[in-house]
């Protein structure tokens, strides 16, 4: 048996890229299954809409930059970007929505640093900060999970409400988000921030009927649902196990001391790893292998990173769900944390100087 050695760089090829890309977006099905049963059909609508903007987005500014176009697409990143921005927008938003978020990604974020493997941002995080900092409103109010909506909708309705603001028989968006009690639900995340601000304890807050016993109503299983999700991913290798692992139990452990600290003023550790996109987060957002940290050690330091930037944006910043914005801080971070703890080359300088000084 002889083992075969080839010099840097090792490029991985197009299929491996394709495998890899293809399988991240499978494991979000058990994810996708959740939000459609609790959410509706809204959350397939807007997958569709994001998917195939991305696609024919990427093809036009391929021609455009005179790059081949059936081999890049065949990467399927551009599939991904689109199916992760179309999950994290709110399932009966404005179809144009998804569509502005989605081309931005994909010009500005992936192709303009000169496609996949050059950007220093994920790029569907960028598209979804423009989408939150731009239109707030319809970004941050999600549909009424049906055990407590106001009206049943079919596929169509949705449909209708998504091209058109009303369903076929006239009742507005505004009035689909309202509980059967009449009250506008908002996301756990945005209610407990807002009730927080106006007074009310933590345990106050969690008794409307947007939370569950756990976290949010709905939100919970959807997180758990992307959690089997990425434990696929870990299994099939995919992924390591070093970011979500260092994310999640970073924000644990800060949330955990902030709630023993002020329990009136903060939501649970469970309530916070099980709501918003904390799950989505952790295993299909901060593990993009372009714009996380390379080496072991560097993917901890990253995603504990991650994790306290979320703590602290979801309890002292303006927005209730965090993880665009941690995850894109901590993309700046990525040269200096490469620097500081990328290994030492076998046979270097500095490799004979650790060996002589053991």
């Amino acid at each position: 048996m002889f083992l075969s050695v080839t010099p840097s760089p090792h490029k991985v090829g197009q299929a491996n890229t394709a495998k890899m890309m293809r399988n991240v977006a499978l494991a979000t099905l058990p994810g996708i299954i959740a939000l459609m049963y609790f959410f509706g059909f809204g959350v397939l609508i807007q997958l569709v809409i994001c998917m195939l903007t991305a696609v024919i987005t990427e093809a036009l500014i391929l021609k455009v930059r005179k790059k081949p176009i059936s081999l890049t697409l065949k990467d399927n990143s551009a599939l991904l970007t689109g199916l992760l921005l179309g999950i994290s927008i709110p399932p009966l938003a404005p179809w144009w929505i998804g569509a502005l978020g989605v081309s931005f990604a994909i010009i500005v974020a992936k192709q303009l640093y000169g496609g996949l493997g050059f950007n220093l941002f994920n790029p569907a995080m960028i598209g979804y900060v423009l989408l939150l900092i731009s239109f707030p409103l319809q970004m941050t109010t999600w549909q009424v999970p049906f055990e407590v909506a106001q009206h049943s909708l079919s596929f169509i309705d949705e449909l209708s409400a998504v091209f058109s603001g009303y369903t076929t028989s006239g009742v507005s968006v505004n009035d689909l988000r309202l509980t059967v009690d009449g009250i506008t639900m908002a996301t756990p995340l945005d209610s407990l921030k807002t009730d927080l601000t106006q007074g009310l304890t933590s345990s106050e807050a969690t008794n409307k009927p947007a939370y569950s016993t756990m976290a949010g109503l709905g939100w919970e299983w959807v997180n758990l649902a992307f959690l089997l999700g990425g434990l696929i991913l870990l299994k099939l290798k995919m992924i390591r196990w070093h970011i979500p692992v260092a994310m999640l139990s970073s924000l644990f452990l800060c949330t955990l001391i902030g709630y023993l600290l002020a329990p009136d003023s903060h939501g649970t550790p469970v309530f916070h790893l099980l709501s918003g996109a904390t799950m989505l987060g952790a295993f299909f957002i901060a593990t993009d292998p372009v714009t996380a940290a390379t080496s072991n050690k560097g993917r901890l330091i990253f995603g504990a990173l991650i994790g306290v930037l979320i703590y602290i944006i979801r309890n002292f910043g303006g927005f209730p769900d965090a993880i665009a914005f941690a995850v894109l801080l901590a993309n700046m971070t990525v040269p200096v944390i490469d620097y500081y703890t990328k290994p030492v080359s076998y046979g270097s300088a500095n490799h004979r100087k650790e060996v002589n000084d053991e």
